[in-house]
């Protein structure tokens, strides 16, 4: 009796070991893998953030301004670490900020596997023959122009590593049009068409290009639509759901577009709108 039973105890004891590791790895997806995340202080870029990190990779978040970098690293960090969370002010439009952005990653987490572009600006509102030259430059040089250059200048970094994931966030509004969102539109429909040329382009070097178009979701960038009573209820009334979207509902959906899980999917645009664009 005693001999069975010390000789049962390593063998439990293994097997937990073993079961405890392959848990961990389910849990961490992203473990071991470096993500760049745009504009991710604050919304949408935030929750981005927050779920890869959960999910196991070390990010490098940005934005344009310092203390938005500040106040978001010292959420993160407090939560998973220092040394899995690291940010910098970055202006996506500017190619300073872009190569530098760039190399601070590589220099602290040694490489790049991952990158989030969810940069996005939309100064006017109205119809799109309202929208003046300098306005749509400027939607066109942060919503489109960024994510294309952000890609070219990460692209080898990933093809070194042996592939990755690029993830694009783009919108309804680049689905199916919204009124007053005329130029705005017109930027996140670009980016469906910049997925599906890059994911063809990059395809033989193992890196994956998705998109995602959130619905309405309640974020300070969102705020117009989703604060003003009487046009949030005229909204929710186009929502199947009945309710706009949760920053941290698209986020997990951007996660797993970066995880092993999504392997064989590419080139694709992944509505999550709450049925607002329900379709065969």
């Amino acid at each position: 009796m005693h001999c069975v039973h010390k000789f049962r105890i390593p063998i439990v004891s293994s097997f937990g070991i073993q079961l405890k590791k392959m848990f961990s790895n389910i849990a961490k997806p992203l473990e071991g893998k470096v993500a760049i995340i745009t504009a991710s202080t604050d919304g949408i870029g935030f929750a981005a953030a927050k779920q890869l990190v959960s999910d196991g990779a070390s990010i490098m978040i940005c934005s344009r301004k310092k203390n938005n970098v500040t106040n978001a690293l010292e959420r993160l960090q407090k939560e998973y670490g220092v040394d899995k969370v690291k940010g910098l002010v970055c202006h996506v439009s500017k190619n300073d900020d872009r190569t530098n952005l760039i190399q601070e990653t590589i220099k602290i987490f040694g490489g790049i596997d991952i990158l989030v572009s969810n940069a996005a600006t939309n100064p006017t509102s109205g119809s799109v023959l309202d929208c003046d030259e300098e306005v749509w430059d400027k939607i066109f040089d942060v919503n489109v122009k960024s994510a294309f250059l952000l890609t070219k200048e990460v692209a080898p970094h990933l093809i070194s590593r042996g592939g990755g994931s690029i993830v694009y966030v783009s919108s309804i509004a680049g689905v199916n049009p919204m009124p007053m969102l005329g130029a705005y539109s017109i930027s996140k429909t670009a980016l469906l068409g910049l997925t599906k040329v890059v994911a063809m382009d990059l395809a033989e070097n193992n890196i994956r290009v998705n998109c995602i178009a959130p619905g309405i979701v309640k974020t300070k960038f969102a705020s117009a639509l989703t604060e003003n009573e009487s046009l949030s209820e005229h909204l929710l009334q186009g929502i199947p759901i009945k309710r706009f979207g949760r920053p941290e509902e698209i986020g997990s959906i951007i996660s797993f577009l970066c995880s092993p899980a999504s392997s064989f999917i590419t080139g694709e645009v992944i509505v999550a709108s709450g049925g607002m664009t329900s379709r065969l």
